[in-house]
This record gives structure tokens, sequence and C-alpha cells, in this order.
């Protein structure tokens, strides 16, 4: 049987319509990103959400403007493996900067050949023979324009945790994880190499050298290794040693760099976020004296 009255739905509709909108100009939303934060802020001092909440949905709407080249690894600051390095360099490079997965050149820098995960030394080490090529990973170039909300679609799609950020003349720009990523929602994740700030600042290896965080203060390390690293007027300007070494050194420290300073070496172990994490530091040798 057909309907008798065929005119009644769409009429509905249009009050449903009209409705929704008399609602939209009585309680407006938010017209941009600003004013949507704004209103996540207001929600928070409503306890509608708590301030963890708050945190990363303000991420995600950061996150859907930047790109890759926003986030990104500099070039200069990559570290990298030379496909015909020994093993045993590749074993102290692991080690050294605590990574799981690093960009392979052959020839130059520029030449990235693939990926190599720190885990499969293991197979090298149980079995010399193998050639390192045969590890490789493939390795995903990306345009510095990427958007990050694309690229983490990317990494979730074809489970590549780092890829290689390439500019506009086709050259490295840097490098950039799945972690980058993600620290701009929920904020600096913290890995295995990182140790909590209220376990202690200053701890001894076994080969008798130091491990120093960066936002130690001055005046700690100079109590704990009895030194003078600065004089009064100097330690007024700064408060944690990482500060005063990059004032030294007139540049942001680089994995690998070493500084002298108060009869102390400083090697840079790990730095993220252009700041130094942590420092690696034993006496300067002395020279033995010459015998008149």
């Amino acid at each position: 049987m057909s309907d008798p009255h065929p005119g009644r739905l769409p009429d509905k509709e249009d009050k449903r319509t009209f409705l929704r909108k008399l609602a939209e100009f009585l309680h407006p939303g938010p017209d941009s990103t600003a004013e949507l934060i704004q209103t996540l802020a207001e929600a928070e001092d409503k306890h509608l959400i708590d301030a963890d909440s708050r945190v990363m949905l303000e991420g995600v709407l950061r996150m859907a403007n930047m790109s890759a080249g926003d986030v990104m690894v500099p070039s200069p600051r990559m570290d990298l493996v030379n496909i015909d390095a020994p093993f045993e360099d590749l074993l102290h490079l692991v080690i050294d900067t605590a990574h799981s997965r690093f960009p392979v050149y052959e020839g130059e820098r520029e030449n990235i050949i693939g990926i190599l995960m720190a885990k499969d030394l293991l197979k090298l080490q149980r079995a010399p023979e193998l050639n390192i090529r045969a590890l490789l990973r493939p390795v995903s170039f990306i345009p510095e324009s990427k958007g990050l909300n694309d690229l983490l679609r990317e990494f979730r799609g074809n489970r590549n945790h780092l890829a290689i950020v390439i500019d506009e003349f086709g050259r490295t720009a840097g490098l950039i994880t799945i972690e980058d990523v993600l620290e701009q929602i929920v904020g600096e994740i913290e890995d295995e190499f990182d140790i909590a700030e209220d376990a202690g600042d200053i701890y001894s290896l076994a080969d008798g050298t130091w491990r120093v965080s960066g936002k130690t203060p001055l005046e700690r390390v100079s109590e704990a290794f009895e030194v003078k690293l600065v004089d009064a007027e100097l330690a007024d300007h700064f408060d944690t040693i990482g500060g005063l070494i990059a004032h030294e050194m007139g540049h942001v420290p680089k994995r690998g760099e070493q500084f002298a300073l108060g009869g102390l070496s400083f090697v840079v172990l790990h730095t993220k976020g252009g700041a130094v994490k942590w420092f690696k530091v034993s006496p300067v040798p002395t020279l033995p004296a010459l015998e008149a």
C-alpha cells in the first residue's frame, strides 16, 4: 500500500535540520583550532576531562598542522652506519647510541641503502660469514612536507618505524621515527636508555667512568668530582652542566663530541631535542712529568 502522506518524512527531516541549526546558533561551536583548544581548557576547568587528556587532545589537534620537517632529526645529527665498517665498530656504535634502528649508507652519507636493526647484529656475531647486506631492511623516503597524520598512518600500515626525510632538491634532510610522531601527542617517551630524574643524575660505570645527566646542577657536579668548573660570576648564568658546556663549546653539542672542563673530560653520549641528555665523564689524563 502506498504512503497516504508521502510528504511527512521530508517535513520531519527539515524540522530536525532547523532545530539543529537553531541549537548551533544559540550555542555556536569553535570555528578554529585555537578556539577548540580553548574549549578543551574550559572542559578541564569544569572537570569534564583531566589534564593529561587535554594535553593529548591538544597534541592531536596541533599535529594535524605539522609536517615531517617540523620534528625530524636533522641530517648532521643522524647516527649512520657505514656498510663497510668492521663488526666491532658497528657494535660500539649500537652500545654508545642505544638506538634500535640505524640508516646504512655506502660511500657517501647521502647514499642510504637500507635500515639495520640493532638486534640483527646478533646474527653477525653468531655467523660472521654473513653479509651485512642480507640483514638490511627496506628504507622509506618521505618529503619534508609530509603531514604527521599521514605519516603516522603509513607507519602503522607498513610497520616501518623510521623514515628518511628528503628536501625539495632530493637531498637527505634528516630522519623521523614513529616515536618522534607519537611524542607530539603524549609528550616525551622515555626509552631503555633513559632513567627517571628522581633516580639520580650521576652514575658510576664499570670502566671507572661516570654517566652524568645534562640536567645535573653545576654545584652537584662540582661537589661530586671535587672540581671547580667555573668562577662565581659565570655560574650565575648557568644552572646545568649541559647548558654550561654548550656555552663553552659555542654550539649545540653533538653525539660523540668531547670537551674538557675543570680537569674532567665530557663526552656527549646521548642528545635529544637539541640538548645533551647524558655525558660520559672521566678525569683528563695527565701527561707524565719529563725527567730532567
